[in-house]
């Protein structure tokens, strides 16, 4: 009798067991259904290039950060589904000249969440980053230290303005430009610059090529900050030109050997265009360099022609035409339209600082020029950068305040619309010349890493893995397509259904939202603050 009542109990005792098992097993099941993202994207193909990631997955994202990233089955309050798209960390241009609002939502139908100005950088940088927290702005944003505006200010005694228009205004001053610094020059130039470093720049901006009298010790020096303050340096070469001496060879080694000397990482700016057609030689010089341990890197646009503004010193000098490869100045338009060599040299000499499109090459009827610019933005661990601009009205004035949309007839080059659209279609999907998770790594990841060491801010981005920051882009790949034109630019790129910028919607179903302006700044730590409160 006594066995049987044991048996009873131990089988109860079982039942109860599984019973509370069962339980268990239901309520996390119904736990982990039940726990809400803010945002899910289920069924995309998710593109991780740190990790290596290209599968089918779901991503949770909780206020501005991704929460998770899973092949199980999750719940949001917000869903996208991204089946049959991709699902990509948010491009990253190192490049972009172009800080205004508008500018920032037209590269946000290209794909972009981060606009970095890095090559002409802002001074003072705390006006820069006070201005635009003040506005608003639809991506990320930040910028270099600008070197130029800092010998503009040293040489000419102007009080640096923190936008580009200041070093555009600043062409019709020759000084600056054609002048060595003396020693008390140089030393506000390199007081000027620290400053702005301590200010939380995000490295040193160098337009070495608009100053090209600049003597080689202060390039030297001002690097040498560079390498104390742990920061890169991004130089757009001295020398633009196929002729020696003083051509672009000769540029690349100056910047080599700087970068060698000092231990300071040098970026180089737009490769396609500042090599002309020397673009073998000076590869091979870069990965002569890089062999040897120099910390170079370099980046790339995918089209023919360039922009600058018309008073640049590459478009002045003996032979300047023949120095870059027999351009004409019929080659060069400007917001009025073509221009004739009487009206290149009354703008010139009236209005140095207007904005230009220079046809160096031409791709669609010259291989050899289509072949630099493939070499250029393939480059094994190059990004893709646009050298975008802002936009401009036919009066040549940048639109104000909240333009949207591009108004039909705003003016400027194609690459400010279409640069990352544009290598997606050209180069992974028509060309099948890059595979889709390295052309995303040159995008986002690559720029990210490379500024990671200086700016800890960069550690979250350019990554779809728990823990970063939700600034992640879904695009249809066989659609996605650029739209703009030299002809006519005031085209979206097509194919981006959603960009998210901090966790919040700024692109949904291909449509802005245009009460949302979710753009957080991305800053190095300010001198003298316990916490970076000013990074991303």
């Amino acid at each position: 009798m006594r066995k049987l009542l044991y048996t009873a109990i131990s089988l109860a005792l079982v039942s109860i067991a599984q019973a509370c098992a069962s339980s268990v097993s239901e309520e996390r099941e119904d736990l982990s259904e039940s726990v809400a993202y803010d945002i899910v994207i289920l069924n995309g193909r998710v593109v991780d290039p740190e990790s290596g990631l290209d599968a089918i997955r779901n991503v949770g994202i909780t206020g501005d950060q991704i929460s998770v990233v899973t092949d199980e089955s999750i719940q949001g309050s917000y869903t996208v589904d991204a089946r049959g798209k991709v699902v990509a960390p948010g491009f990253i241009d190192y490049h972009a000249h172009g800080q205004s609002i508008l500018s920032g939502r037209t590269q946000a139908f290209d794909g972009v969440t981060t606009a970095l100005e890095l090559e002409a950088g802002m001074l003072p940088i705390s006006d820069y980053y006070d201005r635009l927290a003040k506005e608003g702005r639809p991506i990320n944003y930040g910028a270099s230290v600008s070197w130029a505006s800092a010998r503009i200010a040293e040489k000419t005694g102007a009080k640096p303005v923190a936008d580009f228009s200041f070093f555009q205004n600043s062409l019709k001053e020759n000084s600056w430009q054609e002048e060595l610094a003396d020693d008390q020059e140089l030393a506000g130039i390199i007081s000027r610059v620290e400053e702005g470093l301590d200010q939380g720049g995000l490295g040193i901006g160098f337009l070495l090529g608009y100053a090209p009298a600049t003597g080689r010790k202060e390039y030297n020096f001002v690097n040498r900050v560079a390498a104390e303050h742990g920061v890169s340096t991004y130089t757009h070469a001295r020398y633009l030109s196929t002729i020696e001496p003083q051509s672009s060879f000769e540029g690349f080694e100056e910047m080599i050997a700087v970068s060698a000397a000092t231990g300071a990482h040098m970026h180089i700016c737009h490769l396609n265009s500042i090599s002309l057609r020397d673009i073998d030689d000076i590869v091979d010089l870069i990965d002569g360099a890089i062999a040897q341990g120099v910390n170079i890197t370099v980046e790339a646009y995918p089209y023919g022609a360039g922009a600058t503004s018309i008073g640049a010193a590459l478009f002045r000098g003996p032979r300047w035409q023949q120095r870059l490869g027999g351009v004409k100045k019929t080659d060069f338009v400007s917001v009025k339209g073509p221009l004739d060599e009487e009206a290149f040299d009354e703008l010139q000499a009236d209005a140095p600082g207007t904005p230009v499109i220079v046809h160096f090459m031409n791709p669609e009827a010259n291989p050899a020029d289509q072949a630099v610019i493939d070499t250029s933005v393939l480059y094994p661990g190059g990004l893709i950068a646009s050298d975008g601009g802002d936009w401009l009205a036919p009066t040549g004035k940048p639109y104000d305040g909240n333009t949207w949309p591009v108004p039909p007839e705003a003016l400027n080059h194609p690459r400010s619309a279409g640069t990352f659209s544009r290598f997606l279609r050209q180069y992974v999907r028509e060309r099948q010349a890059i595979s889709l998770i390295d052309a995303v790594a040159k995008m986002s990841y690559l720029p990210a890493k490379y500024m990671e060491p200086s700016v800890p801010a960069m550690a979250r981005k350019g990554r779809i893995q728990a823990g970063a920051d939700a600034d992640v882009v879904v695009f249809d790949l066989a659609t996605v397509s650029d739209k703009a034109t030299y002809l006519d630019p005031a085209h979206l790129s097509e194919g981006f259904e959603y960009v998210f910028v901090a966790g919040t919607p700024l692109i949904a179903e291909g449509k802005l939202d245009t009460n949302v302006l979710p753009g957080r700044p991305v800053r190095r730590p300010i001198k003298g603050e316990s916490v970076g409160v000013a990074q991303n």
